[in-house]
């Protein structure tokens, strides 16, 4: 397995490697602008955040969402019309496996585009906001465009 180090990105920066630089920064300016409404919030507003957050939908469930309607969609069509429908199971096969191991399927550059974030820019935020909120002691700055480069540290 070594030799799956070497070659495929690391699995938190895997759909970021293969999005549109511009639209990754796009997306963190999204999230930046998030984080200074709130830079002054009260801790239960932050709360409500981050429990906001807890709910959002990142890449992988909308990729794995998407695959499992396909796979039902062309089951059914092949069983109840023709087995033919089960090719367009392999390519949605095909295109979950690449997404699992790079991070991009054909779908993926249209969901960066409109915002869908993956989990480790979701978690992210939510590092921040409870940076914000004082959970951590060590925690010196509220200033929230360098809790987000401290969040993003690897």
């Amino acid at each position: 397995m070594i030799w799956m180090k070497n070659i495929l990105p690391a699995t938190t920066q895997r759909v970021a490697t293969y999005t549109n630089p511009e639209i990754n920064e796009l997306i963190r300016n999204n999230t930046l602008e998030n984080l200074l409404c709130l830079e002054d919030a009260e801790a239960e507003e932050l709360t409500r955040r981050i429990h906001k957050l807890n709910s959002e939908w990142d890449t992988e469930r909308f990729v794995e969402a998407k695959a499992a309607i396909c796979f039902m969609g062309c089951s059914l069509f092949g069983i109840a019309k023709n087995k033919y429908w089960s090719f367009l199971t392999l390519i949605a096969a095909t295109f979950l496996l690449q997404h699992a191991l790079l991070g991009w399927c054909p779908s993926a550059p249209l969901m960066r585009k409109v915002g869908i974030r993956t989990a480790e820019e979701i978690n992210q935020e939510k590092m921040v906001l409870k940076m914000l909120r004082k959970d951590f002691a060590h925690t010196k700055s509220t200033d929230a465009a360098e809790l987000l480069k401290t969040a993003e540290k690897q």
